[in-house]
């Protein structure tokens, strides 16, 4: 698997799937979530309410994954996951963790070659980025996937730096 590292917006992306950092609902906030509900348009949210209906009424679990047409984007479909709030008296990173199996998991049962990351709960969820960033590097490239390429698609310079400095630990 390719893994690549590029700073931008998430939304531009020319893949056939984007992850999107979503909440619980489905419905849509602020982040990523919104860019990819604003950007991708009603199909995603109409898709998002359907799921809640027939699956998820209670929304989907933290660590979980569930995929939706990509709307306007360019992508064919968003992969929605919910991560963990970061917590420091209780280690959540095997939910972190999940989240990317379990998107790389969905990928796989769309056929899905190419996937678009975030830098899942380092925003409002407050997970340190560079924790997030090796925990992110690690699971995908782990993984037991049919993906050819993952692109961590890093929205500014800081988050850049942390995702590049895990990266290069890597080797």
């Amino acid at each position: 698997m390719d893994i690549r590292l590029l700073q931008g917006d998430i939304t531009d992306q020319r893949v056939d799937a984007v992850v999107n950092a979503a909440n619980s609902s489905l419905l849509g906030g602020g982040g990523v979530d919104g860019a990819i509900h604003r950007r991708g348009g009603s199909a995603i949210l109409a898709e998002c309410r359907a799921l809640r209906a027939a699956r998820y009424g209670k929304g989907l679990p933290v660590g979980q994954a569930v995929a939706t047409t990509g709307g306007l984007l360019a992508a064919r479909w968003v992969i929605h996951t919910v991560g963990p709030v970061h917590s420091v008296s209780e280690d959540r990173s095997h939910l972190l963790a999940s989240c990317y199996r379990e998107s790389l998991r969905v990928a796989d049962e769309l056929g899905a070659h190419t996937v678009a990351f975030p830098a899942v709960s380092t925003g409002i969820y407050g997970w340190p980025m560079d924790d997030g960033a090796r925990i992110a590097l690690e699971t995908v490239r782990q993984a037991t996937t049919s993906v050819i390429e993952v692109r961590f698609v890093l929205f500014d310079t800081s988050a850049y730096a942390h995702f590049e400095e895990a990266f290069s630990r890597l080797g």
